[in-house]
């Protein structure tokens, strides 16, 4: 099979675009994955909502989001990445390059636009029902690249 799209996920806090963890496909089907260490000033916020991570296991085991920049650039430089939630991603990844004043090298564009013969809800059901049959989590940004993976290998086999 060609080289597979760029598909991009990112976990983020509840109610805002705290990036909390991100993952991404590279062209061989591979994925890379890291949580994200929080920046100290968005960290001002005495309600933030971290998901199911605690603060110390971000810092802990995450990477600063000056290295996650570094690494998806390294990856995808000037390259549209494939998303199944464009704006909640957009958003995060938007955090992260204004805050830390980098220039956007990526663009994001809805996962379903690749598939030209479907419709934009039967791609989000196919999606979903991978979801189950892989018994996956939706909110993992891991899984969810890993989805529109195997699903763009479905969908290329079909034709």
């Amino acid at each position: 099979m060609a080289d597979y799209p760029g598909f991009i996920a990112v976990e983020t806090g509840e109610d805002d675009a705290l990036p909390l963890a991100i993952a991404w496909a590279l062209p061989d089907g591979q994925i890379k994955h890291t949580l994200i260490q929080p920046d100290d000033e968005w960290l001002s916020d005495e309600l933030l909502q971290l998901g199911d991570y605690s603060l110390e296991e971000l810092r802990t085991f995450g990477v600063s989001p000056l290295d996650v920049l570094r690494e998806l650039e390294g990856d995808h430089y000037s390259a549209t990445l494939y998303t199944a939630g464009v704006s909640d991603d957009e958003a995060a990844l938007s955090r992260i390059f204004d805050d830390f004043g980098v220039d956007p090298f990526v663009e994001l564009a809805p996962a379903e636009s690749l598939y030209p013969d479907i419709t934009p809800g039967e791609w989000a059901r196919a999606r979903n029902d991978l979801f189950g049959e892989l018994g996956l989590e939706p909110l993992r940004p891991e899984h969810e690249v890993q989805v529109m993976l195997y699903l763009h290998q479905r969908l290329c086999d079909a034709t």
